[in-house]
């Protein structure tokens, strides 16, 4: 075995044996931990089910294509209501946030993310444990927006993948051999907001017109009052995933956090982006890994 492979398999060990002495734990959740559990927006995934997208408009990965401006609501909807159900009502190929589940189940633990695929909840996460701070695909708002409320989108997106000729599945949605997909849902299938009659957009945090409902400030609540109540006593801040795209939401937060209270540990798991502040290096573990390895080995 190479010396740094040897130096992983310590820290890994390390990170079980401080996760086993801790009963309290706040895991912070970016988008690496999905990357982790098999979702990708670019590559085979991206080819199988938007290659008519690509040869028409020249974007080749899922994240790009959610900000083109197409040309009708018909197309927009066609090109998210595909990736709204590959990304949020299909389950990730790898058990990772399942795992993760079995780690801190019988534990008082929190989770506050930035991601907004679900995962969490489809992995049997107590929802009132969870704080998706920036939306989640499973929703639709108003666009301008005319009030702060949310609505669920499930039905209608299943509806509007099979107008294009698609077959859901237990697992996902197939083309049938023969069939060219559709690039537009049928016009009755445009959602519009039921008070104002704008047009619906999803429920991301992209600009200032990102609703905050009721439940987002339920969520925002207990997150708060599990950090009050945990102020001062022994917690894991266990951090997955997590890049610089949005770090003061997660990643500098759980640094302040845990060189504020010196019963705290941290344990960063990031491929290429794990690392702590040397004020806490003394109560730290960063682990250079796909989440995957450490989650599934």
């Amino acid at each position: 075995m190479l010396k740094t492979e040897r130096k992983a398999e310590q820290k890994v060990i390390e990170f079980q044996e401080v996760l086993d002495q801790t009963d309290t734990v706040l895991i912070g959740a970016g988008a690496g931990l999905s990357t982790a559990a098999g979702f990708a927006y670019g590559g085979e995934p991206f080819r199988r089910y938007f290659a008519d997208f690509d040869e028409k408009y020249g974007f080749h990965d899922m994240y790009s294509g959610g900000f083109y401006p197409f040309p009708t609501l018909e197309e927009h909807w066609a090109y998210w209501s595909r990736f709204v159900f590959l990304n949020r009502y299909c389950d990730p190929p790898k058990p990772v946030y399942k795992n993760l589940l079995e780690l801190v189940k019988d534990k008082d633990y929190f989770v506050l993310t930035t991601n907004v695929d679900h995962c969490f909840q489809k992995a049997g996460f107590d929802k009132h444990r969870l704080f998706y701070t920036q939306g989640d695909y499973g929703l639709w708002q108003c666009s301008k927006p005319c009030h702060n409320k949310t609505y669920d989108n499930g039905d209608i997106i299943r509806q509007m993948v099979e107008a294009q000729g698609f077959q859901v599945t237990g697992q996902g949605m197939e083309l049938p051999t023969g069939t060219v997909s559709k690039m537009a849902v049928p016009t009755e299938l445009v959602p519009h907001c039921p008070k104002c009659g704008a047009p619906m957009a999803m429920n991301l945090r992209a600009d200032h017109t990102f609703v905050q409902d009721e439940g987002w400030y339920i969520a925002a609540g207990r997150y708060d009052d599990f950090v009050r109540r945990h102020k001062n006593t022994p917690v894991l801040y266990l951090e997955l995933g997590v890049g610089m795209n949005t770090p003061g939401i997660i990643k500098y937060n759980f640094w302040r956090q845990v060189y504020q209270n010196p019963k705290a540990n941290y344990i960063c798991i990031n491929k290429g982006q794990s690392y702590a502040p040397r004020e806490i290096a003394n109560r730290s573990i960063c682990l250079d890994m796909d989440a995957a390895q450490v989650l599934i080995g």
